[in-house]
Formats: structure tokens, sequence, C-alpha cells
């Protein structure tokens, strides 16, 4: 990020972040930073005062520039811990069934840095979809993330 300002967040060392599963026709919504290599599952940073729906539904609203995307059960939570800027880092990923009234086609990142795509179930090890505990969609896409 040479030059670039680092988000606050992100020198917490924990995130807490909304995340959604949106899966239509068998296949499931990823997104990823473009270039990157990795996919994970859309949503973002839950700010204060909001609840994890509610920043999950803003963050599709920024990041797509789209109404429709809905917030629905709870799923679990994920935890996750890697190295960023060089630093341990951990993130609490909650997790919810997401639904979108428009066609998939419609689902375009707003934002330059990211990009949607539609994924078949069965190829989220190809996907490289992070963390790892989010391919178990693969295997039943309302399945639960336990504690």
């Amino acid at each position: 990020m040479s030059g670039e300002a680092i988000p606050e967040y992100e020198l917490a060392g924990i995130e807490t972040i909304a995340r959604g599963v949106c899966v239509v026709g068998g296949r499931v919504l990823l997104c990823r930073a473009k270039g990157g290599s990795s996919t994970y599952l859309p949503g973002g940073h839950i700010e204060f005062g909001e609840t994890g729906r509610a920043a999950l539904e803003r963050e599709m609203r920024e990041e797509t520039g789209l109404g429709g995307f809905s917030a629905g059960r709870f799923l679990g939570v994920v935890e996750n811990s890697f190295m960023q800027h060089g630093k341990p880092h951990a993130e609490i990923n909650l997790v919810y069934a997401l639904s979108f009234d428009g066609a998939p086609g419609d689902v375009k990142a707003a934002e330059v840095w990211i990009e949607f795509e539609w994924r078949e179930l069965s190829d989220l090890d190809a996907a490289n979809l992070l963390p790892e505990a989010f391919r178990r969609i693969g295997a039943d896409p309302d399945c639960r993330f336990e504690p």
C-alpha cells in the first residue's frame, strides 16, 4: 500500500465483519480484491452502533451500488487469524444468509478495488475461498458455522 493510508480498523488487530452467503441457482456470490489470488464472502466492517445484518446490507449497497440485498438467518461465527502488513491480525466474521431480489448478472462492483463473481458451490477450493471454513457451504449452503 505504498503511499496509501492504512485504515484504522486494519491497525486495530481485530476486526468485526458481517459476511453473507448468497446462493442463486447453485452458485455463490464471492468477492476478491482486484488482482488478488483468493476470494471471500461479500460484506464488510460493522460500524459502532450497527447490527451485523444492517452492516451487511449497507456494505452490499456501497460495494455494488444496488439495493435488493437482504440479510437473513444468522449462520454463525468464523474466527480467522493471519498476517497483515507484517503483523498478526484477526477477524471475527458474523455470517448471515443473504438474498438478492435482482438478477445475478446485475451484481457488479461499484468500488474500483474489488470485483464480484458467482462460483459453483463445488468450486470453492479452486476459488481459494478464505478463510477455509467458508468452503463448507459447498457441501451445504444452509450450513451453520458453529463456534
